[in-house]
This record gives structure tokens, sequence and C-alpha cells, in this order.
């Protein structure tokens, strides 16, 4: 019992870090997904295929392989270029997390997007809305009814990915539990790190529960 005592505070470090990555992931990915989404739909060949193959290289390679691209890509970039930009380890995790799971939410928003019958534009066009009221009023909102299912998914498995950020040896949870685990001399510090995800996307899975629940009158 006195080790967890000792392990639990330097876990719950790692768990912030964790936290850290997962928040600021959503936070710029989902409004990045919904944007590609809509490029993706766009008539324009010129706009809709450069798009079609961002979404195609980030669905179709490994996180790890992108985060470690994004990592040493800017940093011999900036070498070759004389700018002396480049990210630090963990802007590189949060760039790298956040253009790849865009890409996933913007097929789950223009899956969702895509479902509303065309009979309801035609009825905001009827009535007067324009385009942006159209979607903003009347479209996102049956959207996000939609695509809570799948989004929830993609969320759950974010908290599990934010593990790959150790590859450039940001200290996130289960780099710390490797860590303790040498200390330990046992895999016990894993299974306390297992606890604090599994704790996490219960917490989360309740809440888009919840959130499906209120969701229910537009049905």
């Amino acid at each position: 019992m006195s080790d967890l005592f000792t392990l639990l505070p330097v876990l719950w470090g790692g768990f912030v870090t964790t936290l850290e990555i997962f928040g600021l992931t959503l936070l710029f990915s989902i409004p990045l997904g919904l944007l590609v989404a809509v490029l993706k739909m766009n008539k324009y060949r010129v706009v809709r295929y450069p798009v079609s193959f961002y979404i195609s290289v980030m669905r179709g390679t490994p996180l790890l392989l992108q985060i470690v691209a994004i990592y040493f890509g800017s940093y011999y970039l900036s070498e070759f270029s004389g700018l002396g930009i480049s990210f630090d380890r963990f802007p590189a995790v949060v760039a790298a997390f956040s253009i790849n799971y865009a890409a996933y939410f913007a097929e789950i928003f223009r899956g969702g997007i895509q479902a509303i019958p065309k009979g309801q534009y035609e009825a905001a066009q009827m009535l007067g809305l324009t385009r942006g009221q159209t979607f903003f009023r009347i479209i996102l909102p049956q959207v996000v009814k939609q695509v809570v299912p799948a989004s929830a998914n993609e969320v759950i498995t974010l908290v599990k990915d934010t593990s790959l950020a150790q590859v450039i040896a940001v200290a996130e949870l289960f780099s710390l539990a490797k860590k303790q685990q040498a200390a330990y001399a046992s895999i016990y510090p894993l299974f306390v790190a297992g606890v604090f995800y599994y704790i996490a996307n219960l917490l989360l899975s309740c809440l888009f529960a919840y959130v499906e629940k209120k969701l229910n009158y537009y049905k």
C-alpha cells in the first residue's frame, strides 16, 4: 500500500499531461474536422481532391509515424530553411494528434451531414434562410445527434492513443508508468496506469450516454 501512495503522485503528473494532449486535440481537431468535411463535399475538384488526399494519408499511415514526421520534419525543415522555427515535443504531439483526428472526425461529420434529407435544405430555402442559417440552425443540430455515437468511439480511442506521445519522450501517463516499472522491477505501475485510463474512459462513456439521451428529442 505504501508503494501505491508513492506511485500515485508520479502517475498523476503523467495523467495531467495525458489530459492536456487529449483536451487540446479535441479543441483543434473537431473544428478542423468540420471544415475538412465541408471542403470534402465541395463541388470543385481542385478543392475536393487535395482534401481527399489529406484524409487518405492521415487514415492510411500510423499516428506514431505522423508524430515522428512532424517533430523531426519541422526540425530538419527549420535547419534547411534557416528560419530557426521548429516544434518542441509537446506542440508536435498536439499538432500530430489534431491533424490525424481531424481526418477521422471529418468523415464522421460528412456522413452525418449527408444523412440529412435534401428536402430540409429546400424547405429552409423556401423560408428565406441563407445557407449559413440553414446549416447552423437546422442541419448542424441534427448532425450532432447523428455523429455522437461514432464520435464517442473516436474520443475514447484518443485517450488510449495519447500513450503514443512517448515516442518523442513526452512524459505522459504510460511513459512514466514504464519508468516506474523499471524502478519497481514489476509490472504493477502499468496496471495502475491502466486504471487511470479505464476511469477516464468510463467517465467519457457516461458523458456520451447522457448526451445521447438529451438529444433524443431529435427523433
